[in-house]
């Protein structure tokens, strides 16, 4: 039959049909567990997910990333705000969402409810998917993993992009697979508007547009739609493709300009960048591969058992044999392609050093593809007694939670707890009139949040070494913004020059802050401090330092 010559009432019959395949795949089969069809366990695990989600929102203080998002967004209007995000690494949407959100509230449980929000909108698009293509046996599963894995959990009470690009891609995935399986221009249209919201909230969706172009390609192949389909499908990638365009002469060739992206990938995110003559290919792709499923699960087992699982999924995919009712439905080939190919293409960018793969936020975007890997090789496992697999996943998540050893950043909620941040903030407001804090940027950002409320530390250059600026009665001092933490070898060196230029005084006392994910060499750093007479307290948790100088000259000691 010619490409586009199907009879109407053939064309008709052949997406019941599919209809009728999809939803009698999503039915449990062969006596499965009532857990599976009962909407009653569906809606529980929702709401359970959210309650999590919604404690810890408003349980935790806001991490530097948090901080400097809502700091950016506080401008006197739109355009002063866009101009702020054209010197960071993300798309400006974001922010300017961040920038009318922020005046109906400034706290953290305000200011991070639409994340949370968003991440269950997520979460259901993967479900609403994978039950349409495989089973509901397998959506429940994936279901399960993404509302309980810890990273998950996290990401989606950060105030910060990932929950709205995850939800938009998810979005632009499932309603392509409803608009190839009713042949619907208006749906396909819809999926392209959720691409361009992606592409416009985190340059991660850039390689997700990637992806679902080859797969929708694939499936148009197959399913063979009308010519207004295909249409209205080439139309939205072209738009896609000028989005792609403005951000790249507005924002990622500043980036690429400015030497940032070198330099991230040469701190924090050096071990997920492959660096010539340091790196070996073969270990460096084993290594951070474990690391991204070790990131999910924060516990580096249970992410090996994972990735075993995945790549399971990935063979019994590609060696299957069924073959769907009607070309409207995915293959399963094509299913395999679409789960594997994200993560092989973001392994090949970081072994080009163009983008981060591994234990990172930056691969949040993969979930979208692993997770439902995972859920396709745990649904097959079909014991009498039906409840034993959910059983096992309950308490291999609850293990993770409870003791979680994750990849990178990372603040144990007992040390991130609010009112650990009030008391330091509280002992700071009790310093006396004249004092001088003493920050590095990132305990600068946080400060600038809940002490000060105004910014206390540099954007934009010209960068100063070390910025003044005045928070209440005192005054406050933060690093250069490259630095981005005290460093344990130049503390010293910086010290002397914030006592030579600021003169403090037993009138003028110098107090050190800092606070954040990280501490460079930790113990040499304290040692620095002690040999001060800056004997920092534990009663403000291990991410939160503060102690007072001291200022007596060194030949008077």
């Amino acid at each position: 039959m010619p490409y586009n010559q199907h009879q109407p009432a053939d064309s008709a019959n052949l997406r019941k049909i599919a209809i009728k395949h999809s939803e009698d795949r999503a039915i449990v089969t062969g006596g499965e567990s009532s857990w599976v069809s009962s909407p009653v366990f569906f809606w529980l695990m929702l709401a359970a997910g959210l309650a999590i989600r919604l404690w810890q929102a408003h349980a935790i203080f806001l991490n530097p990333d948090e901080a400097l998002h809502y700091l950016l967004s506080v401008q006197p209007s739109l355009s002063l705000t866009y101009q702020e995000t054209l010197g960071t690494a993300h798309p400006p949407l974001y922010i300017v969402f961040l920038h009318y959100w922020g005046h109906l509230g400034r706290s953290e449980f305000f200011l991070r409810l639409p994340s949370v929000l968003t991440s269950m909108g997520f979460y259901c698009m993967v479900f609403l998917w994978l039950q349409k293509v495989v089973n509901r046996k397998a959506a429940l599963i994936a279901l399960i993993m993404l509302l309980f894995s810890p990273a998950m959990i996290y990401l989606s009470t950060e105030l910060r992009q990932y929950a709205f690009v995850l939800f938009f891609c998810s979005s632009a995935l499932y309603v392509l697979e409803c608009a190839i399986g009713k042949d619907s221009a208006a749906l396909q249209i819809l999926s392209g508007l959720a691409l361009w919201l992606a592409l416009l909230t985190h340059y991660s969706a850039l390689f997700f547009a990637l992806t679902l172009g080859l797969y929708a390609l694939s499936r148009i192949w197959s399913a063979r739609p009308r010519t207004g389909f295909v249409t209205m499908w080439v139309v939205t990638q072209l738009v896609a493709l000028a989005i792609i365009g403005v951000l790249f002469k507005t924002h990622i060739s500043e980036q690429l300009s400015s030497g940032r992206a070198e330099a991230i990938a040469d701190s924090y995110l050096r071990g997920s960048t492959f660096h010539p003559g340091q790196d070996h290919v073969v270990s460096f792709v084993f290594k951070t591969t474990i690391r991204l499923f070790h990131y999910f699960f924060s516990q580096e087992v249970v992410g090996i058992v994972g990735l075993l699982l995945f790549v399971y999924a990935i063979v019994i995919l590609w060696r299957s044999k069924d073959q769907p009712v009607s070309s409207f439905q995915p293959t399963s080939r094509q299913l395999a392609l679409l789960l594997a190919f994200p993560l092989v293409a973001n392994c090949l960018l970081a072994l080009r050093a163009i983008y981060p793969y591994g234990g990172t936020r930056h691969d949040s975007y993969l979930a979208i593809f692993a997770i439902p890997g995972i859920a396709i090789a745990l649904a097959r496992w079909s014991p009498r007694n039906g409840w034993i697999p959910i059983g096992a996943l309950a308490a291999v998540l609850w293990i993770c939670n409870l003791f979680p050893a994750p990849a990178g950043q990372y603040i144990s909620l007992k040390n991130q707890s609010r009112a650990v941040m009030q008391n330091a903030v509280n002992y700071l407001r009790g310093v006396p009139p004249g004092s001088i804090i003493f920050t590095d940027n990132q305990g600068g950002l946080l400060l600038s949040y809940y002490l000060c409320d105004r910014k206390m530390v540099l954007f934009d250059p010209p960068y100063e070494d070390l910025f003044s600026a005045p928070c209440g009665t005192s005054q406050v001092v933060s690093l250069d913004p490259r630095k981005w933490i005290f460093q344990a070898d130049t503390f010293p060196d910086e010290m002397k020059r914030l006592l030579r230029t600021y003169n403090p005084t037993s009138q003028r006392p110098l107090w050190v802050f800092q606070a954040g994910w990280l501490v460079d060499k930790e113990a040499d750093f304290r040692t620095e401090l002690r040999q001060s007479c800056c004997r920092p307290s534990d009663q403000f948790g291990k991410n939160i330092l503060v102690c007072q100088m001291d200022l007596i000259p060194d030949r008077e000691r």
